[in-house]
């Protein structure tokens, strides 16, 4: 013969004891009605709660709109779901455990007693609902007392280790575990044990519990086991079995937008305390206001760090700028302008303008670089790439000269990773004569009086870039009326909405067209073609001009 065509079902009502029960229907009607097939003693069970049948060779779980809904498995039951043996059914505050199926299964009631609940829905339902005020008055007081002093320490200037502790030792009083632990995550989403407290002599085994670590931090799940030794969950953690915890209670802490920050977790061994449905009402709210104003706290760390960055930032953009030259050089020949505008606060861009004696003759130094990277690495590298070349640069050396000691000294200053782009022009104000040197740099325009552009290209790589590069230097002779821009990449490749780059190209037309202008008013005009060409779309690198024009 088969085995018996019938369902075998362990049920712990909320109000009254547990018991076996089978039927061998193809339908089971649950709630508290007497017209039901199950009537369970649970004063918030609807009429007719629940239901299990069987359609074709499959039995199902199906809730009948009840009021207080059903959680089938630790999720909220929505439609026919199929039924296995050890399914795990939560109807209002009563529990029932699928022993076996038509023979399958095996009749261990004791993995009833592990109940994993989503923390939302216990949120979701009032503290009457879930304790009971009438047949446990007591605990519902203590409930709302703790609640109370926590929510007062929110009003109280405190640090995240000082909260932590201060839960701890609340739950210790209320909830008497005999070790409790707080987990929070890193900014990898590992876990790790924020804050601890636990009776004299007992050992600390949470670590090894990545099961419950998976189920509450990880899912959000609440969690509430009465005997770890017959919940399959911890049968490979051993050093919780071997440390005697038995009963075990845990809750996540739960953010608005259902992330986790953590957990709070707190053992006992049956000698001591066993936890109950209502302990694990109060830890899931215990946690629910602790991550309230961890959130907090560490909006405020962010914030306060947000404002230390910022004064960093400005202290930095300040130093920065002094390493600008403050007034340009004057010269009768030639009008000279400069400007840097950073992309954010601080800048990767260096310039120079300089004036300088060799052999009793005046020259003019034009030194513009972009290093690679963004933000205050770039700016650091900036203020050495200014520190190195200030010697070379007095010391009267040509311009590839002074680009290969100081290609040098980056290279062996800096990672491979860091270098610059670089142009150095060295200007005769009495002839006109320009001596330049290009490290991997964009060519400078020099646009003469017809309209010509001649581009000024590379003569070596970047600095920095390679041990034992030497440069090369080209020359020129700028005559009357003849216009030199010199710039970085963040002029021709800002790009707008369409992705589309400024380009060499508008750059050029633009020192064509008010070339005969004062030098402020082309720059202005490029600045303004620039920004209506982004258009809302934001710079995201640095934007430095140096301009130079011969007069007679």
């Amino acid at each position: 013969m088969g085995p018996a065509m019938s369902v075998k079902l362990y049920i712990k009502p909320a109000e009254s004891s547990p018991f076996d029960f089978e039927f061998s229907t193809n339908s089971l009607v649950i709630g508290r009605s007497r017209q039901c097939d199950l009537i369970v003693a649970d004063r918030f069970l609807s009429r007719k709660h629940a239901r299990i049948f069987k359609e074709g060779d499959r039995w199902h779980f199906e809730d009948l709109g009840s009021q207080n809904g059903s959680q089938l498995n630790g999720r909220s039951s929505k439609g026919a779901e199929p039924l296995e043996p050890g399914s795990h059914i939560q109807v209002s505050d009563s529990y029932i455990n699928v022993v076996s199926i038509d023979g399958r299964g095996e009749p261990v009631k004791h993995r009833m007693d592990s109940i994993f609940i989503e923390a939302a829905t216990i949120l979701d339902r009032d503290v009457d609902e879930l304790l009971g005020v009438e047949s446990s008055s007591r605990r519902y007081v203590d409930h709302l007392k703790l609640l109370n002093e926590v929510h007062q320490a929110l009003a109280e200037s405190i640090t995240k280790d000082a909260l932590l502790k201060m839960i701890l030792e609340k739950v210790f009083v209320y909830l008497q575990p005999e070790e409790a632990c707080i987990f929070l995550k890193d900014e990898e989403g590992a876990l790790h044990s924020a804050a601890h407290k636990n009776l004299p002599g007992r050992i600390h085994a949470f670590f090894e519990s990545k099961r419950l670590a998976e189920e509450v931090a990880g899912k959000g799940m609440a969690a509430l086991v009465h005997d770890v030794n017959q919940d399959e969950r911890f049968s490979a953690a051993d050093s919780i079995i071997a440390s005697g915890v038995r009963s075990l209670v845990a809750a996540p802490l739960l953010g608005s937008d259902s992330q986790t920050l953590g957990m709070i977790v707190m053992s006992s061994r049956w000698a001591v305390r066993q936890f109950t449905e209502e302990d694990l009402a109060l830890l899931v709210s215990l946690a629910s206001v602790a991550t309230l104003r961890i959130r907090n706290i560490d909006l405020a760390e962010e914030a306060a760090q947000s404002r230390r960055l910022e004064e960093e930032l400005a202290l930095a953009r300040h130093i920065q700028k002094a390493l600008l030259p403050r007034d340009l050089p004057n010269t009768d020949n030639f009008s000279i302008f400069a400007e840097n505008h950073p992309s954010r606060g601080v800048s990767g861009d260096l310039y120079q303008v300089l004036e300088r004696l060799l052999d009793g003759q005046r020259e003019l130094v034009f030194f513009l670089a972009d290093v690679s990277g963004k933000g205050m690495s770039a700016s650091l590298l900036t203020a050495s790439l200014e520190a190195l070349s200030s010697g070379p640069i007095e010391d009267g050396l040509p311009p590839q000269s002074i680009f290969n000691k100081l290609s040098k000294m980056l290279y062996r200053r800096t990672p491979p990773e860091r270098y610059a782009t670089a142009f150095l022009a060295i200007l005769n104000p009495q002839t006109g004569r320009v001596q330049y040197t290009n490290a991997g740099h964009n060519p400078a325009l020099l646009i003469r009086t017809g309209d010509q552009v001649e581009p000024l290209g590379l003569t070596g790589v970047p600095l920095g870039l390679l041990p034992g590069e030497t440069y090369t230097a080209e020359e020129f002779v700028m005559k009357p009326g003849d216009l030199l821009a010199i710039y970085t990449d963040g002029i021709t490749e800002a790009s707008n909405a369409d992705e589309e780059e400024f380009g060499v190209e508008r750059l050029q037309k633009r020192c064509i067209l008010h070339r005969h202008e004062p030098l402020e008013d082309l720059a202005g005009a490029i600045k303004f073609d620039l920004e209506r060409f982004a258009g809302q779309k934001s710079f995201t690198d640095d934007r430095t001009l140096i301009l130079l024009r011969r007069n007679r």
